[in-house]
């Protein structure tokens, strides 16, 4: 059996997708591990060879979609992780690609020789920053794959199509080396960038690096945390790469696991400082109005879905759209339709404190929490709530009102619900405008050309929040109460309820038993102010794309290996939103044909529980199993690498913890 190289750590580099928007140079010179003589060797084919990772490696928040099958954000159809038996071992998996890790290896290797050899021409300033972007892209597709897989190989060059050298090539690396390599990555990235390098911050700049470089360490403290003693730690009980001979002796760079976790906080800490320092003082502010005409002003509103990005200080990087160059999204449609679905839950309602800075179950001075209608949530909620989320009657468009398009909807409808049309129904029946502008003109379909945030400088003082109050245990420590204040300033707070320990003393974690966040490890928090830390940053960037990801570093799932969990929406029954359905048709019998769950079940509507049939996988509710922190390895994979091309488990490869090394088959535990 011939090893198929297209399926592991492909050696030779196949460019043509890469560079095909560049130049047709692979027309003239097959693609190979030895450089392209007519190629690298100038400044503009350096950059036209970065702008082709923009689209494949960096990660795009448009509208409030990306949170989606959390428990703050669902869809029509649940994730298959929640249900029994459900998420199996492929032959394949799309994710385990390794392309773009790839490409760039060759890539960054062969602009470092032609540059140390001066045969680049054109500006060495400009060149040196395109170096820094092509080491940032490596290490971002990298900390993707850690998120997915845990231990890598670690591999910075362009293989040759030699069997011997890509089966030695997966040996996996613990985690923890991974996510050092990745950051090693990022600092030479930063030596590289260019400060005010694209004024208009379309490209990668040395904040970027910077906050990505705190994301990625926080992410790992965090794993190696809570997940201390498991076999999703090196040398944890049960972790699987201590069968391998490559890793049977591992030891941590500095010294114990407890060391490890202190080292990847500080550098958190550190590196979301030095971008939290220059950008608290601009932060983009919340007037706490949501514009329904001309002349109301409220840039964070605008932020997210504006057209030109550029403007916004905190905002460090973004994509533009074009509609002239039919580079364009559907964002607005989707914000006008439902989010395409995407609904926000009862739990994603409940995170946000009211406009006092106190919980939904507090004692409130004057002010009351009362679901029973979308505008009496949003009568007393959080600012950022408050102007985000969509009530029934308000404008959904006032710009631009004579543009010809068929996809805008002037006014907010009462939500559908009962639609299962992905187009114009609402799965929760809360649903968020975030993300959109007002402007029909840019409701054509597909034809939207919103601007797509990639990274803002707010989550630099979320994650130093979190960093050092995991380090210190005072929050008082640091800025740490400084960086929260100017996040709830920002976000339209006032008076007292700017300050984190008023929301801290009337938190009461008994109540908070929704919220997957309150928990690690399947026992729910004692600290409150962690919780808060928890708290703050989910709503602060909710539906931009990172609740997954702080979710499993967290270790916020487990709970749900004993409970199952039951997602909600509207406050539908014994409310007057009740009566906003009276007259369409409510089926609540629990048939295969219901359209609402019944009132037996609870007075929120559970939009995955409507069929209580035995077809219907998740009836019972969400469960979950310890193997689905993380993605099974493909059995393919295991096959290729093994030296008689047939035994799994004589690969260089280990499978991930509680996965099973046979196809079609579902998580141990």
């Amino acid at each position: 059996m011939k090893l198929n190289t297209s399926n592991i750590l492909l050696g030779t580099v196949l460019l043509g997708m890469v560079l095909a928007s560049c130049e047709d140079f692979l027309d003239k010179e097959p693609p190979s591990y030895v450089i392209p003589e007519d190629y690298y060797r100038t400044e503009n084919q350096i950059q036209a060879v970065t702008n082709t990772f923009y689209d494949k490696v960096i990660p795009q928040v448009q509208g409030a979609f990306s949170d989606n099958s959390t428990d703050i954000q669902s869809g029509f159809s649940a994730n298959v992780k929640y249900a029994e038996g459900q998420w199996k071992v492929g032959m394949d998996n799309d994710n385990w690609k390794w392309e773009n890790i790839r490409n760039i290896n060759y890539s960054l290797n062969a602009t470092l020789l032609r540059f140390k050899n001066n045969e680049i021409g054109g500006s060495k300033y400009n060149i040196e920053h395109y170096i820094g972007e092509l080491y940032f892209f490596r290490a971002y597709a990298y900390f993707s794959m850690l998120k997915n897989w845990g231990d890598l190989p670690i591999v910075t060059e362009a293989l040759p199509d030699n069997e011997a050298a890509l089966v030695i090539a997966n040996k996996r690396r613990p985690r923890n080396e991974v996510s050092r390599f990745i950051i090693a990555n990022l600092d030479t990235a930063r030596t590289y960038l260019k400060d005010n390098f694209d004024p208009n911050k379309n490209r990668i700049s040395k904040d970027v690096a910077t906050l990505v470089k705190s994301r990625v360490a926080l992410f790992e403290a965090s794993w190696l945390k809570n997940f201390k003693g498991t076999a999703f730690v090196p040398n944890g009980e049960g972790w699987p790469g201590k069968a391998k001979d490559y890793n049977a002796g591992y030891e941590y760079p500095s010294g114990n696991i407890e060391k490890e976790i202190s080292y990847f906080f500080e550098i958190a800490a550190e590196s979301a400082e030095e971008v939290a320092e220059k950008y608290k003082g601009r932060l983009t502010r919340n007037t706490g109005i949501v514009p329904q005409k001309e002349g109301d002003v409220n840039d964070y509103f605008y932020m997210f879905g504006a057209v030109d990005m550029s403007v916004y200080p905190d905002i460090l990087q973004w994509r533009a759209f074009d509609k002239s160059k039919f580079v364009t999204n559907n964002v607005e449609v989707g914000i006008q339709f439902g989010n395409f679905g995407a609904g926000v839950t009862r739990n994603g309602i409940e995170r946000f404190v009211l406009s006092d800075g106190k919980p939904w179950y507090a004692k409130h001075n004057a002010l009351i929490y009362d679901d029973t209608t979308i505008k009496n949530i949003r009568r007393n909620a959080d600012p950022r709530l408050a102007v985000f989320l969509k009530e029934p009657g308000q404008k959904n468009v006032f710009k631009n009102m004579e543009a010809s398009t068929t996809h805008a909807v002037p006014v907010e409808p009462y939500p559908d619900i009962l639609n299962s049309d992905v187009e114009k129904g609402y799965s929760t029946g809360y649903t968020l405008r975030k993300g959109g502008t007002f402007d029909k003109a840019l409701c054509e379909n597909m034809l939207s050309y919103n601007g797509a945030i990639c990274f803002r400088a707010t989550e630099a003082l979320l994650n130093y929040m979190e960093a050092k109050y995991e380090l210190t245990g005072n929050v008082n420590e640091g800025f740490i109460l400084e960086y929260w204040r100017a996040i709830r300033e920002a976000a339209g707070f006032s008076g007292d309820a700017v300050h984190p320990m008023l929301t801290i003393q009337a938190t009461e974690m008994e109540k908070e038993k929704i919220d997957w966040a309150s928990y690690t490890a399947g026992k729910q928090l004692e600290d409150k102010v962690l919780y808060n830390i928890r708290r703050e940053r989910c709503c602060e960037l909710f539906g931009e794309g990172l609740r997954s990801m702080d979710l499993a570093r967290w270790r916020s799932y487990d709970q749900m290996l004993s409970v199952p969990y039951h997602v909600e929406g509207i406050h539908l029954w014994n409310t007057p939103m009740e009566k906003w359905y009276e007259d369409a048709g409510l089926i609540s019998n629990g048939s295969a044909s219901a359209n609402v769950s019944s009132r037996d079940l609870g007075e929120y509507l559970r939009p995955y529980e409507k069929n209580m049939t035995s077809g219907n996988l998740y009836k019972d509710g969400f469960i979950w199993k310890i193997a689905h922190y993380l993605q099974p390895l493909p059995i393919r994979q295991f096959i290729l690498t093994a030296d008689d091309h047939a035994s799994p488990e004589k690969s260089p490869l280990y499978q991930n913890p509680y996965w099973p090394l046979t196809p079609d088959m579902s998580a141990i535990k």
